[in-house]
């Protein structure tokens, strides 16, 4: 295997050269290489996406070898290799997309003497490179800890979410009531806020034991990056709330991501069905976020923005911009 004369890497390639590895734990002065796998369940844990990369098949001679790695985090860094030079750079450019669709990718490669001087090889073999995203477990944080509160940690635990109830009142967020809750905390909610757990991977439902505090949480909740926001009430409770919220200051494209009335529209009634038809629509958030509302959704903005809401501004009236959906039975 030789190597040919160094070429002028295009930008895409600079900007994969450009992310250094971090180099681990020192040992002796000597930086110890990051594992893998070791690296895979720090991300996980704590909550970071990131995509791992797997030479699956080989023919001929490659400069890595069958089984390879290559971990890429969310922000581009690596742990890892599957041979360099450009092959690595286009496998590390995949890993990117495949990190923000969280769909995987097979890419595919020949080192012929053809390619030599774009990937910077002379091996004459093949390989096949297998791209999987890798997402840590969703946080459910379920604010109230009420009787519905206790069917939906259930469900959602079963479905695969790690749950965290939050309440102001001890008699009620307790470990007897919820046992299979990953953390319960009896706090204030402004005082939890800042320790929560706040990225694409978190959920929040929004159940708390009146409108007051609902529009304490929902505040919060829309200001953070999280991947599904939902709320209990009706639509004349959801469109008052939404109001209250608008006047404050807080701004359609926030408000519009909320699931209120939250939950698909299965016809449920008791607090069990209810915790279906919540989860069931935070599955659909987790499996699907890039097909946008479903019929099923019986929130006030799966439709729109309402009108009423839409012409409410900051401290009074504004026009309803023309790039806006709104929706007319509002």
């Amino acid at each position: 295997m030789g190597q040919v004369a160094k070429h002028i890497p295009p930008t895409g390639e600079r900007d994969f050269h450009a992310r250094n590895d971090r180099s681990g734990d020192i040992m002796e002065g000597m930086p110890r290489p990051m594992d893998v796998y070791e690296e895979l369940v720090q991300l996980r844990r704590s909550g970071e996406k990131c995509a791992v990369a797997t030479i699956v098949e080989v023919a001929g001679s490659i400069p890595s070898f069958q089984s390879a790695k290559m971990l890429i985090r969310q922000d581009g860094t690596m742990v890892g290799t599957i041979g360099g030079g450009c092959t690595e750079a286009e496998v590390w450019q995949a890993a990117r997309d495949v990190i923000e669709t969280e769909k995987p990718r097979m890419l595919q490669f020949h080192l012929g003497q053809d390619a030599a001087y774009d990937n910077g090889l002379i091996c004459g073999g093949q390989l096949n490179v297998y791209v999987e995203p890798i997402l840590p477990v969703p946080n459910a944080l379920i604010f109230g800890a009420g009787h519905i509160s206790k069917s939906l940690s259930k469900v959602a635990t079963l479905a695969g979410f790690a749950t965290t109830i939050v309440d102001n009142r001890e008699t009620y967020a307790n470990r007897e009531r919820f046992p299979e809750a990953v953390e319960v905390v009896a706090e204030e909610y402004e005082d939890v806020f800042p320790k929560l757990p706040t990225n694409d991977s978190t959920y929040a439902i929004i159940v708390t034991r009146g409108h007051k505090d609902d529009m304490r949480v929902l505040k919060w909740a829309v200001s953070q990056p999280l991947r599904y926001v939902g709320m209990i009430g009706s639509k004349r409770k959801t469109l008052e709330v939404a109001k209250h919220l608008r006047r404050e200051g807080v701004t359609l494209d926030s408000l519009a991501r909320i699931h209120a009335p939250m939950g698909l529209d299965i016809g449920a009634v008791t607090p069990e069905e209810i915790a279906v038809a919540v989860v069931a629509e935070m599955i659909r958030r987790r499996r699907h976020s890039e097909q946008g509302w479903t019929p099923l959704s019986k929130s006030i903005f799966a439709a729109g923005i309402p009108r009423t809401l839409a012409n409410l501004g900051h401290g009074g009236e504004e026009p309803v911009n023309r790039g806006e959906a709104v929706a007319k039975r509002l």
